[in-house]
């Protein structure tokens, strides 16, 4: 049965938990919510170690929303589940979920550990700057009721060509997509510019280990260097092999070895 805990400002925020031992909590990035499959995979296989703590973002899923976002409210959602599983826990973050957690650790909420994959900072005169105007766009689409012009624009934004966005609209998981579609200009509004927040990283002072993959695109793969290098107690490992669509199967050993007790 879903769990649910109340942020601050009485949003209700749903949750699943599996396993035992120290709490680590998923945060998922762009159209991911707590029953995406990827997510379910890696809370099984982090189970025996840890309780596992997979929770809606606002907007998403089980959870609620509110007419009015700010990302201050989904910092307070994080902390809110913290909380419910005992006021203290490792965090890892998924893309820009991974901006949110740092966002939350730069705030202040309380984490032993952190862990980050990919967050998609575009760093470089390379790097490809979304629209200015792209969160207004998606606030276009959805309030337009208009949810696979968002999903669409959203993945040409973030450099899918349009063959690949062709095919995967035909595919079961854009339904998954689409309904969570609405969610999309919270994550515009928790990447900003895509800018790199050199302060707020600066602020972090939680041991954190940041991932990217060795096949990624060079834009995300100078996100987590430049992430690793901002953080007081950061540390940066590539999986070789790997792209922005991460094998749980590879990460989940990384995730745990980091998340021990035993490790520093």
């Amino acid at each position: 049965m879903v769990r649910k805990t109340l942020s601050k400002d009485g949003t209700p925020i749903a949750y699943d938990t599996v396993g035992s031992g120290p709490a680590v909590i998923l945060v998922g990035g762009a159209l991911s919510y707590r029953k995406f499959p990827g997510f379910v995979k890696l809370a099984g296989l982090l189970s025996k170690d840890f309780t596992v703590v997979n929770y809606d973002r606002r907007g998403r899923g089980d959870s609620g929303d509110t007419d009015f976002y700010a990302v201050a409210r989904e910092v307070e959602d994080l902390h809110a589940v913290i909380e419910a599983v005992g006021g203290s826990a490792n965090v890892w973050g998924m893309s820009s979920g991974a901006a949110l957690a740092l966002e939350a650790a730069a705030s202040g909420v309380p984490m032993k550990k952190l862990a980050l994959y990919e967050p998609p900072y575009m760093i470089g005169d390379g790097a490809p700057r979304p629209p200015s105007d792209h969160e207004a766009k998606l606030r276009e689409f959805i309030a337009a009721g208009r949810r696979d012009d968002a999903v669409k624009y959203f993945l040409r934004m973030m450099g899918a060509p349009g063959f690949a966005v062709s095919i995967m609209r035909i595919m079961p998981f854009w339904a998954r997509m689409r309904a969570v579609a609405n969610s999309l200009p919270y994550d515009a509004a928790v990447m900003s510019d895509y800018s790199l927040p050199t302060e707020r990283i600066a602020a972090v002072q939680v041991p954190t280990l940041v991932i990217g993959g060795g096949k990624s695109g060079v834009a995300l793969r100078n996100a987590v260097k430049h992430v690793a290098d901002h953080l007081p107690k950061g540390e940066l490992l590539m999986l070789e092999g790997q792209n922005h669509n991460v094998s749980m199967n590879v990460l989940a050993p990384v995730l745990r070895n980091h998340f021990s007790e035993s490790a520093h």
